[in-house]
């Protein structure tokens, strides 16, 4: 409850509480609306406290599963501060102008964004550059310049993001209207003088006032920080594991090798007593020829008389 009230303090600090005049009021505000003073309508900070903390949570939960959110704020207050925000998560973001069709030609957008980077490759290389007059780079420049300025908060966005948050859903209604022809989930400051229907996550607050506008989006962007260091969490984590199952699968395999070679050299051992055995029988054949030899030789020193009878015999 401390962190609620604390939060409403720094809301009533900053000034998000302050509506639009009565006469420029959307009935469809009255909801969180707290009451009117000197004719300006004054915003429930209870509410907006609610509605804040819930699209925190929605968008915590968006970047913890690794999609993109997609920031658009094009109105001078809002420009910086989404910029700074957009680039501390490392998210899309839009602050200049909204092109017709960014979210729903969004393939037409990429190719842009494609010549925009080949321009920069071109002018990065140095053989490329030098065979460049001066004009021809000059050109090259500004029209590079000039897709930064529109394309490059959008430059390393892959695909259409899975939400957007838009700082006043009034003056932003053609990125609003591409997203919800998209089906792609909207965040959105809403001022007393905008339907807060149109977007899926209302956060009634003063879209006009600077510091108002800092204060949501730090917070919404402190969620999202939140979100994408869970999920790296989750990834270390996964990671540790793998290598524990795999350290386990090595030790097993080393283990099965050592056993497996401890049973070779048995085996061998064996095998080598046999062999020696052959051997011995071996020489004791060779012994037995040599002593055929002998006895050949024997033969031959008998004399001849000895012999004489048996031919007598036969």
């Amino acid at each position: 409850m401390e962190n609620n009230t604390s939060l409403q303090q720094q809301l009533l600090d900053a000034g998000v509480h302050f509506g639009h005049l009565r006469k420029k009021w959307n009935p469809k505000m009255l909801p969180y609306i707290f009451a009117e003073k000197k004719g300006i309508h004054i915003i429930d900070l209870n509410k907006t406290t609610e509605h804040l903390t819930e699209a925190a949570a929605a968008l915590k939960q968006i970047a913890r599963s690794g999609k993109k959110i997609m920031f658009v704020g094009t109105k001078k207050q809002a420009k910086e501060i989404v910029t700074e925000c957009a680039r501390k998560v490392n998210m899309p973001f839009v602050t200049e102008r909204w092109l017709g069709g960014m979210l729903t030609n969004f393939n037409t957008v990429r190719k842009s964004v494609k010549k925009m980077q080949s321009i920069d490759k071109m002018l990065g290389e140095s053989s490329t550059a030098e065979s460049l007059t001066k004009k021809e780079k000059l050109t090259l420049g500004r029209d590079r310049d000039k897709m930064d300025k529109v394309l490059g908060g959008i430059s390393q966005l892959g695909r259409v993001p899975a939400a957007l948050f838009i700082i006043d859903i009034g003056h932003e209604h053609i990125a609003l209207a591409e997203a919800k022809r998209l089906g792609i989930t909207t965040f959105g400051m809403v001022d007393t003088n905008c339907d807060p229907n149109k977007v899926d996550f209302a956060i009634p607050s003063n879209d006009d006032a600077t510091k108002s506008i800092a204060i949501i989006t730090q917070f919404i962007t402190a969620a999202i920080a939140e979100g994408l260091a869970e999920r790296q969490a989750a990834k270390d984590e996964e990671t540790d594991d793998q290598n524990d199952d795999e350290k386990e699968k090595k030790a097993q395999r080393l283990l099965e090798e050592a056993e497996a070679e401890g049973g070779r050299g048995r085996g061998g051992n064996r095998g080598g007593g046999s062999n020696a055995g052959g051997g011995g029988r071996g020489h004791g054949g060779g012994g037995g020829h040599r002593g055929g030899g002998g006895q050949n030789r024997g033969g031959g020193n008998r004399p001849g008389g000895q012999r004489g009878p048996g031919g007598g015999r036969r």
